[in-house]
């Protein structure tokens, strides 16, 4: 088993992303941050969410199988209950990593969709963000991993 760094870290070596649930009303959402971060930090980042087609003034697909040559791994910022379609769509595509983010609450993780994931030889990460990690951090969020790590909301291991 890998640590969260290390994992994290082989996630974020890998420039092209989707992020499910991004909002057409960003602000203060999870999904958005993350979208945000990303694209400055320089990532390749695809917005996903069926009921958009533009988010943040960028093209927004529809699902996974909709963004031009595919992704390296996918963020889903969802509620738990979808994370498990999305969690099918990523096997079927071959998608090998996916991140469910978590914060303070129950976040976008589902027990069903990361059994089903692992059981397709996908590394599954349930919880925490992306923006807790490597280049992407701040201050901020290295202290929400701190506590939410104690709290159990970010696994020690992948």
């Amino acid at each position: 088993m890998q640590t969260i760094k290390e994992a994290a870290s082989e996630f974020l070596a890998s420039k092209r992303v989707a992020v499910t649930g991004v909002s057409r009303y960003p602000k203060g959402h999870g999904s958005n941050v993350v979208y945000q971060r990303q694209r400055q930090r320089g990532y390749q980042v695809f917005a996903v969410n069926p009921n958009a087609s533009e988010v943040e003034g960028d093209p927004c697909y529809h699902d996974l199988k909709s963004v031009p040559g595919g992704v390296d791994w996918v963020l889903i910022g969802t509620k738990p209950e979808t994370a498990e379609a999305t969690m099918h769509e990523c096997a079927d595509l071959g998608i090998k990593r996916v991140w469910m983010h978590r914060g303070p609450g129950a976040g976008s993780v589902s027990p069903a969709a990361a059994e089903y994931g692992r059981q397709h030889g996908i590394t599954v990460i349930e919880g925490g963000c992306p923006c807790m990690f490597g280049s992407t951090a701040d201050p901020g969020h290295k202290a929400m991993r701190f506590v939410f790590t104690l709290a159990g909301n970010v696994p020690r291991r992948v």
